[in-house]
């Protein structure tokens, strides 16, 4: 067997078992819809939920689903969506491994916008908040990139990392300023900060449906030049890449992305960052296989986590949001301890 030919062998099984686990990856995303759809203060049976989807009708538990169940299952699945793609976008792009959603200021620039809409009383509930938290975001990553490009190398990953978490420390406290001189903003901005996916009507998925395909498809273009940039940047420059352009079409994707997610779910924590490394360590063969895996993941994870939330302190809720970072707290430190044991 020639080595072309053990290439093309390895790659076809590389493809097979990728599209296994995406297939996988989807049993699981509609397995959690579904408890989604059926769990909460007031269990609806699996085929009520089939039949409330399919043959609507005025049963208390077909209305329950439709009107209330219906609008916050398509948020997680959107947002979570949104994130894990996000997520694995920007670790290829600043090339470090525990970048997600916050180490551009992506995060904390959306979390202005909506603070600002607030305070000048320029948008109210979840679905007006989109457009600000999009226009903080990327306000943010343009500072960012703009800080980072200046002096030699230009807009390095290290540099990148290091402006974003300045700019973040920065916004942060200027947000922190804005909220403790008003009582009114603070009372509608904590409700959002928490994080979670009650209290979204359907218009809000609607909303965010232009930044998510633009940035999908701006971030899932990136693929095969994310795949080069991980080998350095002369590398991917010798393979015919255009370094800049990759970098900058992958991260005003991922800003589309995080300001649609933010915007409709709150600071959601954790996602971007855990996503990406579970799905490299099930698929091999390169962003085009880990990208939409981390977009199924980031969407199952996130809603399991929600329907988690309504049954650990049932009838109360805990938000998603906490219970993300419940979670990403452990792999969090489980990454960095990991890190340092490889250098």
């Amino acid at each position: 067997m020639t080595a072309r030919t053990g290439r093309a062998v390895r790659t076809a099984r590389a493809t097979a078992t990728a599209v296994l686990v995406l297939l996988l990856a989807l049993l699981v995303v509609a397995g959690v819809a579904l408890l989604s759809l059926a769990v909460g203060t007031r269990a609806v049976p699996p085929g009520a939920v089939l039949d409330a989807l399919l043959n609507g009708g005025n049963t208390p538990d077909a209305l329950v689903v439709r009107s209330l169940r219906v609008p916050r299952t398509e948020i997680g699945l959107t947002a979570g969506a949104a994130l894990g793609l996000a997520g694995a976008a920007l670790q290829a792009v600043t090339r470090n491994p525990l970048a997600d959603p916050g180490i551009l200021g992506l995060s904390q620039g959306a979390a202005a916008g909506v603070v600002i809409a607030i305070a000048l009383g320029l948008a109210n509930g979840f679905g007006g908040y989109v457009w600000y938290a999009f226009a903080g975001a990327v306000a943010a990553a343009c500072l960012v990139y703009a800080i980072a490009a200046r002096g030699r190398g230009g807009a390095s990953p290290v540099k990148l990392a290091l402006a974003g978490t300045a700019l973040s420390a920065m916004t942060a406290g200027a947000t922190t300023v804005v909220l403790t001189s008003s009582s009114a903003t603070l009372d509608q901005f904590r409700f959002w900060q928490v994080g979670a996916l009650s209290g979204r009507d359907a218009d809000t998925v609607g909303r965010m449906l232009p930044f998510l395909l633009c940035g999908a498809l701006l971030v899932l273009g990136c693929a095969r030049g994310l795949d080069a940039l991980a080998l350095g940047d002369d590398t991917a420059r010798a393979l015919g890449h255009r370094v800049h352009a990759v970098r900058v079409s992958a991260a005003l994707g991922a800003t589309l992305l995080t300001a649609a997610a933010v915007a409709a779910a709150g600071p959601i924590a954790f996602i971007g960052l855990a996503v990406p490394h579970l799905a490299r360590r099930l698929v091999s063969g390169g962003h085009r296989h880990v990208l939409p895996l981390s977009a199924l993941l980031g969407a199952a994870l996130l809603l399991a986590a929600d329907v988690a939330g309504r049954v650990v302190r049932a009838p109360a809720e805990v938000p998603a949001g906490v219970m993300t970072a419940l979670v990403g707290v452990p792999v969090l430190v489980v990454l960095v301890r990991r890190k340092v044991a490889s250098t």
